[in-house]
C-alpha cells in the first residue's frame, strides 16, 4: 500500500500537528503500508492564480513542487492530509495546495482511494476543521476514513496523550485496511454522488472552455 501524507504545518514535522501525524504514519507502517510524506514548509506550492489551464489542458502551468504532489496522489491508494487550526480553518501552506487541486476535483480524480485527515489546535475548534478536511477529501471522489485531532498541552505534547496517540495510530491502520480491502462507506455516498453530479453539470455546461475536463468525464461515459 502506497501511502501519501501532506503536513500544511509550516513547523513541518517539528510542531504540534507533525507531532500528531508521526502516530497516524506509524499506524500505516504497522499495517505494511509504505508512507511517501511531503511537508509543504519544504516545497514549494504557490497560490492559484485562476487561469483555467487544468481545466483546459489538464496540467496545471505554474512550475512548482505542486506538481511532484499531483503525481504522488494519484499513484497512492490512500492519503492523509494534515493541518493546524489557524483562525478556524486550515493553514495558508495547506489552502494554496487545496486550490491548485481544482482540476482534480472537477474530475473527481483520486475516485477509488482512501483519505484520512488530521488537525491541532491551540485552544479547541478542532472539529470544524476536521469537518472541513474530511469534506476536501470527499471532494476529490475518495473515501474518507476518519479523523484524528485535539488541542495541544503545549509544545509537541497532548491532554490525555496515551489515548490520543492509540486513536491516531488505530486510524493508520484503519486507512491502510480500507485501501486493502476496497472498503465501501455507504453512509458517505448520498453527498458523492450529489457532488459528482454538480461537477459533472458544471463540466457540461462549461464545455466550450474546459475541452480537458469535458473530454474526461465523456470517457468515463458519464456525460
Amino acid at each position: 500500500m502506497r501511502i501519501v501524507a501532506i503536513c500544511g504545518s509550516p513547523h513541518g514535522l517539528r510542531g504540534n500537528t507533525g507531532r500528531l501525524l508521526d502516530e497516524v504514519t506509524a499506524g500505516v507502517r504497522e499495517e505494511g503500508g509504505d508512507v511517501e510524506l511531503f511537508t509543504l514548509s519544504g516545497v514549494t506550492v504557490k497560490p492559484c492564480v485562476g487561469c483555467d489551464t487544468c481545466h483546459i489542458r489538464g496540467e496545471c502551468p505554474i512550475n512548482d513542487d505542486f506538481t511532484d504532489l499531483r503525481k504522488a496522489l494519484l499513484a497512492s491508494d490512500a492519503f492523509i492530509i494534515a493541518s493546524p487550526n489557524y483562525i478556524f480553518s486550515v493553514t495558508a501552506q495547506l489552502k494554496a495546495f487545496m486550490d491548485r487541486c481544482c482540476g482534480l476535483i472537477h474530475c473527481l480524480a483520486l475516485e477509488g482511494k482512501y483519505g484520512a485527515v488530521v488537525e491541532t489546535s491551540g485552544g479547541g475548534g478542532d472539529d470544524e476543521v476536521l469537518d472541513y478536511l474530511r469534506r476536501f477529501v470527499g471532494s476529490l471522489g475518495a473515501y474518507c476514513v476518519g479523523g484524528v485531532g485535539s488541542p495541544a498541552a503545549g509544545p509537541r505534547t497532548f491532554p490525555d496523550e496515551e489515548a490520543l496517540f492509540a486513536r491516531a495510530r488505530e486510524l493508520g491502520r484503519e486507512l491502510c485496511r480500507s485501501a486493502k480491502e476496497k472498503r465501501e462507506f455507504p453512509e458517505q455516498e448520498g453527498a458523492r454522488l450529489a457532488f459528482a453530479a454538480r461537477m459533472r453539470g458544471l463540466v457540461s455546461h462549461m464545455r466550450e472552455f474546459w475541452p480537458y475536463e469535458y473530454e474526461y468525464w465523456q470517457r468515463l461515459g458519464k456525460l
